[in-house]
Formats: structure tokens, sequence, C-alpha cells
């Protein structure tokens, strides 16, 4: 198997962390390089076991920094590119719009054009590979499923964000023959999430009986992908999709918001032995966001027919899984949960 230098952005996020501890156990050929500009979300925490690999590397920087980022590409020639750094939260983007557009489009920018630098537009054996969101398609109706083809529809300024960042990588492709290839995939869940996530933050708060707000009437529908399972995909994707093509990863797994919020509580009732229906007491309705999509779902058939991958996790078993992670984990949410993460909770949330 080659050696190759990869280039992993926002490897200490949630979704991140997960894909550069795949690629370190998995491939200790490959030199694994995580960037991230260690934000609110990046948590290096999250990679204290492989952190001692002799394949592993971390550096420290922001996406939007071009000096820097053409530096770093400049010495250390990295091969490929697996792209997930991003502002990834709507009511974030909601609040702070800008903020997603300079990291998101601006910062994809930044990356595309040094990896152009250094290849000079040679880059036979070379790969960026962009991971995106199902956002970027809008929101369904009652029936119906994304495709590959579905046009791009995006809602809030995070959606559109990623869209505009979906169509740079392509435009880098067809204008510069840069190879690339792009995933969108549905809700991830799992371990090491971030708690303005509803799964994290829903377990921290019944634990701590706090309310669990929830938007509008709860009919908010989505498809539901363990974060194990997405970094899976990416490991297949990378390796054997093709390029220039669009893969949808998608868990088969559509709840509503409040049938999700349900099972939840009716699970952390009886892992924290609570009366049955003492979790769900705390369910709150609150006002609804701007810009909310009614429904999202994958049709992830392209990625099985062509590259064999489906996700093995149910969902069931992943929630599970993930409210014992929390559980077991109570330091490092306490210490992810800064002062100015609930300042920002308090904003969004208590004020409604």
């Amino acid at each position: 198997m080659n050696t190759l230098k990869i280039l992993i952005t926002g490897g200490a996020g949630f979704i991140g962390s997960h894909v550069v501890r795949r690629f370190v156990n998995k491939y200790p050929n490959y030199e694994i390089y995580n960037l991230d500009a260690l934000t609110y979300a990046g948590n290096l925490e999250n990679l204290r076991d492989v952190e001692g690999a002799a394949n592993y590397h971390f550096i420290k920087g922001d996406i939007k920094d071009i000096p820097f980022i053409n530096s770093i590409f400049e010495k250390h020639q990295f091969d490929a590119v697996i792209h997930l750094a991003a502002e990834s939260h709507v009511d974030r983007s909601i609040t702070e719009p800008n903020a997603f557009i300079e990291t998101n489009v601006l910062g994809t920018a930044n990356l595309l054009n040094a990896f152009r630098s250094i290849w000079k537009d040679h880059f036979e054996g070379k790969q960026f590979y962009h991971i995106s969101t199902d956002e970027v398609y809008g929101s369904l109706g009652e029936t119906g499923l994304f495709t590959e083809e579905t046009p791009y529809d995006p809602q809030s300024p995070y959606a559109a964000s990623k869209a505009a960042s979906d169509h740079l990588v392509r435009a880098y492709g067809n204008t510069y023959k840069l190879p690339f290839k792009i995933s969108n995939c549905s809700n991830n869940y799992g371990p090491n999430q971030f708690p303005e996530k509803l799964l994290p933050l829903f377990i921290h708060n019944i634990k701590n009986q706090k309310s669990l707000p929830v938007y509008g009437d709860g009919k908010y529908t989505r498809d539901w992908l363990h974060v194990i399972d997405h970094a899976s995909a990416i490991d297949t994707i990378f390796h054997s999709g093709k390029n220039t093509e669009t893969y949808n990863i998608g868990g088969l797994n559509e709840w509503t918001n409040i049938d999700l919020i349900q099972l939840l509580c009716e699970q952390m009732d009886e892992k924290l032995k609570s009366p049955k229906g003492t979790a769900a007491q705390l369910i709150t309705f609150v006002k609804d966001r701007a810009g909310h999509d009614k429904r999202y779902a994958i049709d992830a058939s392209k990625i099985e027919r062509e590259l064999g991958w489906k996700p093995k996790m149910t969902f069931e078993e992943g929630l599970s899984q993930t409210i014992d992670w929390y559980l077991e984990n109570t330091d490092w949410l306490v210490n992810v949960t800064s002062g100015a993460y609930q300042a920002y909770y308090q904003k969004m949330y208590e004020g409604r």
C-alpha cells in the first residue's frame, strides 16, 4: 500500500476526530495531519487515544489564514485533503452568518488554492475530498428522498455556505482539473459531539433536570447516521470512490424530533433508574427557528450499489451506546461546556 500524506481539516471536531482515529489506526503507513483551529467545537481530548501514534501529527491553525495555509501545504506537500473543517450549527449561522461564509466558503477556497499551488495542476495520485451536508438540498415534503441529482435549495446561512463550498470544489474540478470527491451526509450522532447539538444537549439536560427545548411542534424529520458509520463511509469513498463523483451518505433511519426525544427520554429513565415518564416531563416547546427545514431524508443507494457501503449500526443500539458514552464521560462534557458556550446557550434557548 502506498504511503500518503493526508491533511484532515477539522480533525479535532466531532466527525473529524472519528475520521482521524480510523485513518491513524487502520493505515499505519499513512502520515495523518490533523489541522484544527481548536475553536469551541474542536477538542484534542477527542483524540487522546491516538495522540502518541507515530503516524499522527497535529497542526493548530485556521483555514481562513491564507499565509499559514500556504505555508503548511508548501512544507508538507500533502497528497490528499479530507476537508471537514466547518462552522456547522444552523442556529449559530442565523445569529452569526458571516462567520459561516468566512470559514465554509473562503476557508474552502484557501485550501483549494493551496492544493493547486503545490501540485502546479499536476494531480496524478492526488485527491481533494470535501465533506458536505444534506442541508444543501433544502427541505422535503412528506415523501421522497434526496439523491445526488437533487437540485440545491439551501434554506439557512449554514446550508448556503456549504452549498457554496460544494460549488467551489466542483468549479475547481471543472476549471483546473483538480481531482475531487464530495459526500453529503445526514444528521450525525455518537460520542464526542459538541453539546449544542440535540442528543448530547438533551442527555446533559435530562441528567441535570433542565428543560428540553423542542422547536415548534417537534414534527421536523431527520435521517440519523452514527458517526462511526459515517467515518467508515468516508474511508470507503476516499479509497474506492470515483473522481468528480458525489455520494450521499445516510443512515436509512428517519425520526421526527419529538419521537426521537421520546425514545431518548425512555432510555434515559431506564439508565438513570428514574420513574417512567420523568425525563419526558422536561420537554418544553419553544418558538420555532427561522428557515427551519421540515424534512431531510437521504437516498444512499448509490454508495451501496457502487461501493458496497451501508450503515451497520441500528438506531436503537447506537442511541443506547451514545447515551452510555455521555453518562460515562461527564468530565469530557464539563470541559467542553465553557463559559462562552453557556452564554450562547442562554441566548439561543433560555430567552425564548
